[in-house]
């Protein structure tokens, strides 16, 4: 019986031995090919989605791999600003984020997730920049030209929830700050104007999404009259949806500047030359052709805007560092005004 076993196995080990044989080149490339594959970690703000996946990413990895002969590939998560701040202090592995707006590179810098002063990057690391428009349905029945229009009684606006939208706090600057067009905002009257025009608006919100990506999917379904959003997000979506909507350039806006961070909490020895490189990437003028052509504005070299036909010249604009910086408007018009007034006085 045992030598019956053995001269059936004697074939069924040269045959393992055969198949290995052959296999082997294979499975060394396999091996190696995993070896020599590094990942980047990378999160971002809900709009971005489509510009880092579709173009920056592969072009990257394209240059990384001319470069240095290994695969470099990109995990990434895109979400509401808030949303995806709350998710690295907390222990998300990201390497690099890209944010909606300075606050909330601040409060990684609070939580000790980043060391790396954005700052000292190009264009104080800045990416790249959008101004805040208004979205309408084909033809502008309710006759929207400016924020203080949507305030007007029978007008239903779609807004991002500030609670994790960073786009929606940009929104609130633009609609506070747009009724005196003084970004400051130090005479009474100006905050007065500011406050009524803001209780105006969201008097007529009708719905609202955690990101301004999730807004605008709601306002492409059908729901409400006007949707207040990034200039980028009116560009985008297939014809069929950009056929039914149409863009108003207020007179007077904000222009919305996305900082870039370093996650130095969350990075190897060994990635940091990698991490870096992707960084300086991003502020070259490749990766701003590629923003642009996705619908940003370049924060570095603003003459590649001229490649984007559907990008006209600014309509008058104003900057956070006009209100004092971005922790003074958040402070003054988010917490102070729409926190403890409006939404106060919309909730009795």
């Amino acid at each position: 019986m045992n030598r019956w076993k053995l001269s059936m196995l004697i074939p069924v080990l040269a045959l393992a031995g055969l198949v290995l044989f052959l296999a082997w080149p294979r499975i060394q490339e396999a091996r190696k090919a995993k070896l020599h594959q590094r990942v980047v970690v990378v999160y971002g703000f809900s709009i971005l989605g489509d510009a880092m996946n579709q173009g920056i990413f592969p072009e990257f990895s394209r240059r990384w791999k001319l470069e240095h002969g290994e695969e470099l590939v990109f995990t990434s998560s895109f979400s509401g600003s808030g949303t995806i701040t709350n998710q690295i202090v907390m222990g998300a592995p990201a390497a690099l984020a890209i944010l909606s707006h300075e606050g909330d590179a601040l409060r990684l810098k609070e939580a000790g997730a980043t060391a790396t002063d954005w700052h000292d990057f190009p264009a104080k690391g800045i990416v790249n920049q959008t101004p805040f428009v208004i979205l309408v349905r084909k033809g502008n029945p309710k006759n929207i030209r400016t924020f203080a229009d949507l305030a007007k009684p029978g007008v239903g606006i779609i807004h991002p929830d500030p609670l994790t939208s960073g786009g929606a706090k940009w929104s609130i600057l633009a609609e506070f700050v747009s009724a005196s067009r003084h970004p400051m905002a130090a005479d009474p009257e100006d905050q007065r104007l500011g406050k009524e025009q803001l209780l105006g608006i969201w008097k007529n919100v009708v719905g609202q999404s955690p990101s301004a990506a999730g807004a605008r999917t709601q306002f492409e379904n059908g729901l409400g009259d006007a949707l207040i959003t990034y200039e980028q997000q009116g560009l985008l979506g297939g014809e069929d949806k950009k056929s039914e909507t149409e863009i108003v350039r207020p007179p007077f806006t904000i222009l919305s500047e996305h900082p870039l961070v370093l996650v130095d909490r969350n990075i190897r020895a060994h990635d940091r030359p990698a991490v870096e490189a992707f960084r300086d990437f991003l502020f070259s003028d490749a990766a701003q052709a590629i923003f642009v052509q996705y619908g940003f504005r370049s924060a570095v070299n603003p003459s590649l805007d001229s490649a984007n036909p559907k990008l006209p010249a600014l309509p008058a604009t104003f900057t956070v560092e006009e209100m004092g910086g971005w922790a003074a408007a958040d402070a003054k018009v988010y917490e102070g005004v729409w926190k403890e007034q409006v939404l106060k006085e919309l909730r009795k």
